[in-house]
């Protein structure tokens, strides 16, 4: 798996994977709670897309799933852009590593 940086006002996203069903949304949530012990703390379902809020070292995040736009994760809006891109670009750099 090859991840894609995307940069909307100032927040970096990363593209997990754009064309995928949603078995793999949730492998790849299943591997971030089962390895990473993230707790998702707010998951939001609704007929095309799912957004599971998760909190990694500190950083509010999001993993976004869409028929259309596939699987993937951007941080919440806070005041701290650089370091919530950081922690968006560690998760999927591990995600990256463990096969996905």
């Amino acid at each position: 798996m090859s991840y894609q940086l995307k940069t909307k006002s100032g927040a970096t996203e990363a593209v997990i994977d754009d064309n995928c069903g949603i078995s793999k949304f949730y492998a790849i949530a299943h591997t971030l709670s089962d390895k990473l012990e993230v707790i998702f703390m707010n998951q939001v379902d609704d007929t095309e897309t799912l957004d599971w809020d998760f909190k990694y070292k500190g950083q509010f995040l999001t993993l976004h799933y869409n028929i259309f736009e596939g699987v993937s994760i951007f941080p919440q809006p806070t005041k701290s852009l650089k370091t919530d891109s950081q922690a968006v670009i560690e998760v999927a750099h591990f995600l990256e590593r463990n096969a996905f």
